[in-house]
């Protein structure tokens, strides 16, 4: 189990079995298609400064389909978004490279709390009542039921991204380490010291948890690590990307995984339980971040956000585009919340909420 393996696979191959039954499962439903793929936002209404009003041919909205609307824009940060976690249901936390923490009141869209924490935050995350900000050197830990603050000390260079898995907390950093801490119940000090995860050549951008409690983690070293997080050892390393892999998400049984090569993958364990690329999905722009969440007919929509400015929605297995977001600036952090909402922050440092129909 502690021995590396690599597995090298084409950058495109047939889908095996379980993916084609999984798109052939899959029932066409209204709506159709609904998008053409020429239709783009306009950069002169984007900025107040379009003087055609309806005979302009592009889009003056910051939305195209159907299943989805906007129901806000909040601004505070300077900076781009870098995380968004929502602990309780009537507050939303946001970090920024403006270098602060904003807490948001779900209800009033105000922002009642601003943390200037004096460097840049790399990743925000929650987990219960704790809420985490990676920042460079440290990760910085509060707990919002009686006010404690920590600090997480051990990362070298910024913490790009962190997840928690079985009272775990993960942090993939700057210098290609993923540290552990495993949680307790000492009051003064309930993250003992930290455990390093060793195999990335370079920076790591991302990791997910999946439902067998394997920990994924992405890297600018065009790899994809698997790690048993019982024993903290690395079991699989993954090529096929031919640059960074920025975002990684699990969806049932699959590993899905985005890059700046433009392409976005699936995952699956072949006869012999190692995962194999299953489908390959290939986008005109580098791919910055993806996400998912469910329709109000309980179907899996993915959100695939790009560096052009767009997050596009694909109806899962098909890849069936439902809809686009559009932005000022690049979308790097997309996040699901309750009731169907789901919140996208840019690189202007623009929250923007939306929701599901349902």
């Amino acid at each position: 189990m502690g021995a590396s393996t690599t597995l090298r696979r084409k950058l495109v191959r047939p889908a095996p079995s379980v993916w084609r039954k999984a798109v052939a499962d899959e029932t066409p439903e209204i709506p159709k298609p609904i998008l053409k793929p020429n239709k783009k936002i306009c950069k002169f209404w984007a900025i107040d400064k379009c003087v055609k009003g309806d005979r302009c041919s592009y889009l003056h909205s910051w939305s195209l389909g159907d299943g989805f609307s906007m129901l806000a824009k909040l601004q505070g940060h300077k900076k781009p978004i870098t995380g968004i976690s929502t602990p309780l249901d009537d507050k939303l936390y946001t970090g920024s490279k403006d270098g602060t923490v904003r807490v948001w009141d779900c209800h009033s869209g105000e922002c009642g709390l601003v943390i200037n924490l004096g460097a840049e935050v790399g990743s925000l995350i929650s987990e219960g009542h704790w809420v985490f900000a990676g920042l460079p050197n440290i990760v910085k830990a509060w707990n919002i039921e009686n006010g404690a603050e920590y600090n997480l000390n051990g990362p070298v260079g910024q913490v790009n991204t962190m997840v928690t898995s079985n009272d775990i907390l993960f942090a993939g950093t700057q210098s290609g380490q993923i540290l552990a801490w495993r949680g307790c119940s000492d009051q003064t000090n309930p993250f003992p010291e930290a455990l390093s995860l060793e195999g990335h050549t370079s920076t790591v951008i991302c990791l997910a948890i999946g439902r067998d409690n394997r920990l994924y983690s992405g890297s600018m070293d065009h790899t994809i690590r698997v790690w048993d997080t019982s024993t903290l050892q690395c079991i699989a390393t993954l090529e096929g990307h031919s640059d960074s892999v920025m975002s990684l998400i699990c969806w049932d049984q699959f590993l899905l995984s985005a890059s700046l090569d433009g392409t976005l993958k699936i995952w699956s364990n072949n006869d012999q339980g190692n995962l194999e690329v299953a489908y390959t999905h290939k986008e005109e722009h580098c791919i910055l971040a993806i996400s998912g969440v469910k329709d109000a007919n309980a179907k899996p929509i993915l959100f695939c956000s790009c560096n052009d400015n767009i997050v596009r929605l694909y109806e899962l297995p098909s890849f069936l585009e439902r809809g686009r977001l559009f932005a000022k600036r690049e979308v790097r952090v997309i996040q699901d919340g309750p009731g169907g909402l789901f919140f996208t922050g840019d690189g202007t440092g623009l929250l923007t909420v939306w929701k599901m129909a349902t």
